[in-house]
């Protein structure tokens, strides 16, 4: 057995996505999708079509015992991980501005305490 509806599961899930978001993408119910996540229904290729597009994978990924991501996904991570390298720089340097601001302040308050 293939356990398509699993990997389409497992899509689902990673995207944060309902079955009752895939299952008005397909236009089908949302208890017809279910089954398909089930593997309680066996899927022909023109549905398979239609879940592959919907994920941005291949049909082939749905179908095969190894799951490589689809060109989009990885573009996705590429984004998100430089996003995340932009960030956490901005971060860095915020974090450097209130360490020397707080030290700054502490020595005007030492100051003011020894100038009385």
């Amino acid at each position: 057995m293939f356990e398509i509806g699993k990997r389409i599961k497992t899509l689902r899930q990673q995207r944060g996505w309902s079955q009752g978001d895939i299952a008005e993408l397909l236009n089908i119910s949302v208890p017809a999708f279910s089954k398909i996540e089930s593997d309680v229904t066996d899927v022909n290729i023109s549905r398979l079509n239609q879940i592959a597009e919907t994920f941005g994978v291949r049909v082939i990924d749905l179908i095969s015992t190894q799951v490589e991501p689809s060109q989009s996904l990885l573009d996705e991570l590429k984004e998100a991980k430089d996003t995340i390298v932009a960030q956490s720089a901005k971060i860095n340097h915020l974090q450097e501005y209130i360490i020397t601001l707080y030290e700054q302040l502490q020595k005007k308050q030492a100051q003011d305490i020894i100038t009385g």
